[in-house]
């Protein structure tokens, strides 16, 4: 699998790291920068880059990473396709693969381990979206609104029993 990758100056060494790692596993890492580490670099091309690869091939992810993964995330959902998540932990990696569809993962470096943050890409990687209906219908209506601006219209409450 392709993976596009960016980050900023506090995540040049995980994403470093993440390269190597994703070489190990077989996939094709796509490296948008930075080159090399820079103190004062900014984000958003990088990450926005990564994230605009990985919407535009339907069967390749992204992982941007900054700092606390924050700005990161942000950045890459303003770009028209991407399902960014800002994960944590290997269950919120599943559950944003799982439940949102999400095509592109965002890690703060400095919020943990390499080996942690490589646990997390990981079980993002090999998650499969579940296709159960309910999210399907939930991803429909965030596609829609992405389109038209129009609010989607809220489920009617299920009764009491």
């Amino acid at each position: 699998m392709r993976v596009h990758l960016g980050s900023d100056h506090a995540g040049f060494h995980l994403k470093e790291a993440l390269v190597a790692r994703l070489a190990e596993l077989g996939h094709t890492p796509v490296d948008h920068g930075p080159a090399e580490y820079d103190p004062d670099d900014d984000y958003p091309p990088f990450v926005m880059a990564a994230a605009a690869a990985a919407a535009a091939e339907s069967d390749s992810l992204g992982i941007v990473i900054g700092g606390s993964g924050n700005g990161e995330v942000i950045a890459a959902n303003k770009v028209a396709g991407v399902r960014a998540a800002l994960v944590w932990s290997e269950q919120t990696a599943t559950l944003a693969r799982q439940h949102n569809d999400a095509n592109v993962v965002s890690v703060g470096a400095r919020m943990h381990s390499v080996p942690e943050a490589i646990g997390f890409v990981e079980a993002f990687l090999t998650t499969p979206f579940s296709e159960e209906q309910r999210h399907v219908r939930r991803l429909r209506m965030i596609s829609s609104y992405e389109r038209s601006g129009e609010l989607p219209e809220a489920s009617p409450a299920a009764p009491a029993s």
